[in-house]
Parts: structure tokens; sequence; C-alpha cells
């Protein structure tokens, strides 16, 4: 099992730092967040808390994914970024696959690419994209990215985009991985289907446990099972040795981790304090050599 540093609502200017930091240390990603803006009233609950509620505010700092991911590779050498989960239902895939690609050829194929709806419908409406349909419609966003991606002349017709043949250079080099994220059957049956892995938001151990099980089913069902596939879990009632060991044990492939929440430093708290938590959580687990045999 890896490890990901989750960096959500970071002061922007401790990101470069920290990803230094993160890849010094050993974690193998950094997992970026994303939201478009902050509406005053929401139409919709947010679907990760216990009410409903968004656990930010109108003045929390919201990196752009890709512009993030992209300044955090030029920073470092080897660590891996992803989008968890960047929402595709409000964008166009020509253009987002124009950026995926040049993430992946400025970050040297170090960029993965985590996928979901969207939660709030003004999202969509304030982008002059409609909220009906919004999961067939990123169906066939990722079939259009896709596509792209893979290089040479394309063309797509489609019922909600149609183009004729086009090229995007440079295409990656290496296959951009797509994450799904989601916890709907709709999401796990689109991440069995065509995803290279799958990415949780807040779960628990019981709860990741009953839905790896049945992205283990689904992926069986779609001819998929024996496909490398990685579990993305941000887990949140399984710490220290043997909670990562129980996570491993459990198919987790990659544990998101924000080490120093748990040491009592704030989302804004002080970047030498959240070097310094990094340090500790690898010397205690990444360093770890019943984790590390886990890994392998």
């Amino acid at each position: 099992m890896k490890f990901t540093l989750g960096i959500a609502l970071s002061p922007l200017d401790q990101l470069t730092e920290l990803a230094k930091t993160a890849e010094e240390c050993g974690f193998s990603s950094i997992a970026l967040p994303d939201s478009l803006f902050y509406m005053q009233s929401a139409a919709a609950k947010y679907p990760y808390t216990a009410d409903g509620s968004r656990f930010w505010g109108p003045e929390t700092p919201w990196v752009d994914p890709l512009i993030g991911a992209t300044a955090m590779a030029v920073a470092t050498s080897r660590i891996r970024f992803y989008t968890n989960v960047l929402k595709l239902g409000s964008r166009n895939p020509l253009l987002l696959a124009r950026q995926v690609g040049s993430v992946a050829a400025m970050s040297g194929n170090r960029f993965g690419f985590g996928v979901g709806i969207g939660w709030a419908p003004e999202e969509f409406e304030w982008c002059g994209v409609p909220y009906a349909r919004r999961g067939a419609r990123v169906d066939e966003m990722i079939e259009v990215i896709k596509l792209v991606l893979d290089g040479g002349m394309v063309e797509y017709h489609g019922e909600f985009f149609d183009f004729d043949p086009l090229q995007v250079s440079p295409a990656p080099t290496e296959q951009v991985p797509f994450y799904i994220g989601g916890h709907t059957e709709v999401a796990l049956r689109r991440a069995a289907r065509v995803g290279d892995g799958w990415a949780s938001a807040m779960m628990t151990y019981d709860e990741l446990c009953r839905t790896i099980g049945k992205l283990d089913a689904l992926r069986a069902e779609f001819g998929r099972g024996t496909d490398p596939f990685e579990i993305q879990a941000v887990c949140v009632d399984r710490f220290g040795r043997a909670g990562y060991q129980d996570l491993a044990d459990a198919g987790v492939t990659d544990a998101i981790v924000i080490p120093w929440l748990a040491e009592g430093i704030g989302f804004d708290g002080e970047l030498a304090a959240k070097q310094d938590s990094l340090r500790r959580f690898a010397a205690a687990h990444i360093d770890d050599p019943i984790v590390a045999e886990v890994s392998k």
C-alpha cells in the first residue's frame, strides 16, 4: 500500500514546499481536490458529511488542481499527482483533454486524472451546462478525453459532443490513468467499467470493505476482474500500523492521509509544522519495515 498526501485547503504558498517535503519523505503521490466556487446558498446538500454541510467557507483557498499539479511537478522529480477528484460535469472535454495532456507532458507522466460528476447544480448551470442528464454527459466526456489523449487525428460523434477530425499535440507519451470517484451504484459501475481505479471520499473501514467488494464483483461482471485497479481511500477510522495493515488487507492500494490534522495542526497551520508532521509520519509508517513489505 502506498501513501498519498492530501493537500486540501492548505494555503497556496505552501504547496510547492509541501510537495518537495512529501517527495523527500517517500510519499507516492499528492491528491488535489477541486472546487469551482463557493455559492452563498447551495441548492443541494454536500454528499460527504453527515448533515450535508460544507466544511469550508468562501475564503477557503482552492487552487485549480491542474495548475497546482503542474506547479508542484516543476518543483519535484519523482512524486506523482492526481486529482481527487476533478468535477467533469461543468467543463468542456476538449479543453480538459488539452489541459490534462499538458500536465502529463510538464510532469514527465507523473499525473493521474481522478474524475467525478460534481454535486452542486450551480456549478453546472452557472457555467452554462445543464444539470439534467449529467451522468450520461460525463460518460461521453470520459470517452472524448481518452480518445484525444491517445493522440493522432480523431473525431467523435455522440449525443452531447460532436466534432470532425482534430488533433491535440503533444499527446502524452504514457497513458494517463483515470480514477473514478463517487459512492453511488452508478459511480461504482462507471469505475469498474472504464476506470483504472476508484477514489473514495471520507469513509469508514466497514464502508470501504463493502464498497471494495462491490467493485470486485462489478469488475468481474465487466470482464475486468484481473486488470490492475487502484483503490484510493480516505478512511476515517483506521490509523497507525495496525490500521494501515487492515486497509492493505482490505485491498486499499493507496491511503490518502493528512498527517498534520491528526496532530492538531489545522489546514491553515504553519508550513514548518506541517513539514515536521510529514517527517514524523514517514518515520513511523513509510519507513516502517512491515508497512514497506505490504507496499511491495
